[in-house]
């Protein structure tokens, strides 16, 4: 009954698929690009009653308490580093904040029994046939499998292949964002959480691990149009950042000579995808493949609410896909993007676009009753759907 599952992408969605998935009696298989797990990025966060149902009874809340980074609190200065906002740990971290690597490597380690784990290899073709899908990889190996699931982020490889080009169904909303690691020497003395400079359209910032505050991260955000640009040519990125953030003060300089030595850069617009059906055929999206934006749409919650929701309508349909499908796509598209949405606000949050849209963003932040406001929004959205209780695991 459609057992065999064929995942793309190790991150977040696809290993908390594979989990339920193997749970709930199906054989699923992830592959992924990296050769292995990836290591490090920036912190992600779960808020709000249904995120923490979800990784309850996934068993996972204990370890990620134990991992958590307490929150990430955050302070605007201006050129001569004098604090023009202070925002608390919660506003950013939500109630659990981990780092994106020991999230990956947690769902990895929980999903590993359960699922088999392909790394350093990718899809390039799927054909659907009469009784499956034959799936050609990169390695040149080619394997039939019931259904395949694009679990790949915002530039799903599994989206392009079988609902067609990147263009359209992600649109760019403006910004550019940047983050690379620092060595010891050369990042500003941070005590906790991070720092941030703006000038209008652009935010430099610098952030310690909570950790060992010996190691540090940037974050750069940028105001731009749509850029050309090779996803795999670092020093090109590299070049595109220090143009943006040519003659800024503060620690910008400092942190610009950094890019050099960075050999983990991360580097992307800030865009959101959107499509219209999330399956076709035997072929289905899940995460930001589906719903996703790229920074403050709530994607790492929804990917795990969206895994648990998907796996447990397969298992209800008892493998009729198209029935299991329906439901999920059906149960989730609302809350999906109304988290979503908050990735829109995100590059104008965080290096508005002038002067007075800085001072704004500072004068009402710095007001409690603003504050509260916007925190106890971001449980209700995270919140806004109802769990299904789906049946005994296997």
């Amino acid at each position: 009954m459609n057992r065999t599952v064929l995942i793309s992408g190790a991150s977040i969605a696809g290993p908390a698929l594979a989990y339920w998935l193997g749970r709930r009696g199906f054989r699923p298989t992830v592959v992924e690009l990296a050769p292995a797990l990836r290591g490090g990025g920036q912190a992600v966060d779960f808020r709000g009653e249904t995120h923490l149902t979800v990784l309850e009874r996934m068993g996972l809340l204990p370890e990620l308490r134990r991992i958590q980074t307490g929150g990430s609190p955050m302070r605007f200065v201006d050129e001569g580093g004098r604090t023009l906002l202070r925002l608390p740990a919660e506003f950013a971290g939500g109630a659990i904040e981990v780092l994106r690597g020991d999230l990956a490597r947690t769902l990895y380690e929980h999903s590993a029994p359960y699922a088999e784990y392909i790394f350093g290899d990718s899809i390039t073709g799927l054909e659907e046939t009469s009784s499956g899908v034959r799936v050609d990889f990169r390695s040149g190996a080619s394997r039939d499998f019931d259904l395949v699931i694009g679990a790949d982020g915002l530039h799903s490889n599994v989206r392009r292949l079988a609902f067609g080009p990147e263009e359209n169904y992600v649109s760019h909303l403006g910004y550019y964002a940047a983050t690379w690691q620092l060595s010891n020497d050369n990042h500003p003395g941070v005590d906790q959480g991070s720092v941030g400079y703006n000038v209008p359209g652009r935010l430099a910032s610098v952030g310690v691990d909570h950790r060992d505050s010996a190691r540090a991260g940037a974050f750069f955000l940028f105001a731009a149009p749509e850029l050309s640009y090779d996803r795999h040519d670092l020093a090109q990125q590299k070049k595109l950042i220090a143009d943006a953030f040519a003659g800024l003060g503060w620690q910008v300089p400092r942190l610009l000579a950094s890019l050099d030595d960075a050999p983990d850069l991360y580097f992307d617009s800030i865009s959101r995808a959107d499509v219209d059906t999330w399956s076709t055929g035997r072929v289905c999206l899940v995460g930001d493949a589906a719903c996703g934006a790229t920074i403050g749409g709530m994607g790492t919650g929804t990917a795990v609410v969206a895994a648990y929701v998907l796996a447990g309508e397969l298992a209800r349909a008892q493998g009729e896909y198209g029935t299991a499908f329906t439901r999920y796509e059906s149960r989730l598209r609302k809350y999906a993007t109304g988290c979503q949405a908050g990735g829109d606000r995100t590059g104008k949050f965080l290096a508005p676009a002038t002067t007075t849209g800085i001072r704004l963003r500072n004068a009402l932040l710095s007001r409690p009753m603003f504050l509260n406001g916007m925190l106890k929004l971001g449980e209700r959205v995270s919140s806004t759907v109802e769990l299904p209780d789906h049946p005994a695991l296997h």
